[in-house]
């Protein structure tokens, strides 16, 4: 704090943390940042804050919080909150892919490609454009990496 009659010198060292639950784009995050007059001094209190949250229950307690969101709220889009996964280069979000249905493939709407990670590992598969309720069945990628 200021002396009184005396302005604020900010910290020129800032540091933001993000700790997730999960490597999923939709894990539950928590993201503070701490400042410090010094490089050490903003690593050092980085160190006490994380300290400090496990210590409180605050990581404990945004995970619980995260899951009785998930248990008892829908989305309004897909089923999982995250219906479209997130797939990143370069520090960026990269657009679904469009990709080219399979030859006698009945949608004439268009798909997206779309990967994810699951519990029994990666997954791929190629969904209808149309909007929800009029979609055609999704094809899924296959072992030998084909679309049915």
């Amino acid at each position: 704090m200021a002396a009184s009659g005396t302005a604020a010198i900010p910290s020129p060292f800032k540091i933001g943390i993000t700790l997730k639950a999960a490597a999923g784009y939709d894990a539950e995050w928590l993201t503070p940042t701490v400042f410090g007059a010094t490089g050490d001094e903003a690593a050092k209190r980085v160190r006490e804050l994380v300290q400090a949250l496990a210590d409180n229950g605050v990581i404990e307690l945004v995970s619980s919080a995260a899951v009785k969101m998930r248990d008892t709220h829908q989305p309004l889009t897909g089923k999982a909150g995250n219906s479209t996964p997130k797939t990143f280069a370069g520090g960026k979000v990269l657009p679904a892919a469009h990709a080219a249905a399979p030859e006698g493939d009945p949608c004439p709407h268009g798909r997206t490609l779309r990967e994810g990670q699951g519990k029994n590992g990666g997954w791929a598969a190629l969904f209808c454009n149309a909007p929800k309720g009029n979609q055609c069945d999704p094809l899924w990628r296959q072992k030998d990496g084909s679309f049915e």
